[in-house]
């Protein structure tokens, strides 16, 4: 799956916290870098031992961090997983694979930006 990379993470949206401030945007987005690969590194542990809990917690917390970013795609493939029945395997498990692809887009772009630094 490709995204164009002006819609992988909205730099304007991330500005209103950072007030445009590239270093800041850089220390931000390795934090959430760091954030998003324990996360999405999870979900499959807690699909296996059907913790709905922990599930709602991690898309939850992953939805917000996301959207935070200005992660807009990603914040929303988590927020579609965040109500999911676990007892619906194949569905939960497509639904991470959405989700890792749309992670691995915003951190590519990530690696990309810091790069630009």
């Amino acid at each position: 799956m490709t995204w164009d990379a002006n819609t992988i993470v909205d730099l304007d949206h991330l500005a209103r916290y950072t007030g445009g401030d590239r270093a800041i945007n850089a220390e931000v987005m390795r934090l959430f870098d760091v954030q998003a690969t324990d996360l999405v590194g999870r979900l499959n542990a807690i699909l296996d031992a059907r913790d709905a809990k922990s599930w709602k917690d991690v898309t939850h917390t992953l939805k917000g961090a996301a959207r935070g970013i200005g992660a807009f795609g990603l914040g929303d493939a988590a927020a579609y997983l965040e109500p999911m029945d676990l007892k619906d395997r194949p569905l939960a498990e497509s639904g991470i694979v959405l989700l890792k692809q749309h992670s691995d887009a915003v951190q590519a772009f990530i690696r990309r930006y810091l790069a630009a630094a």
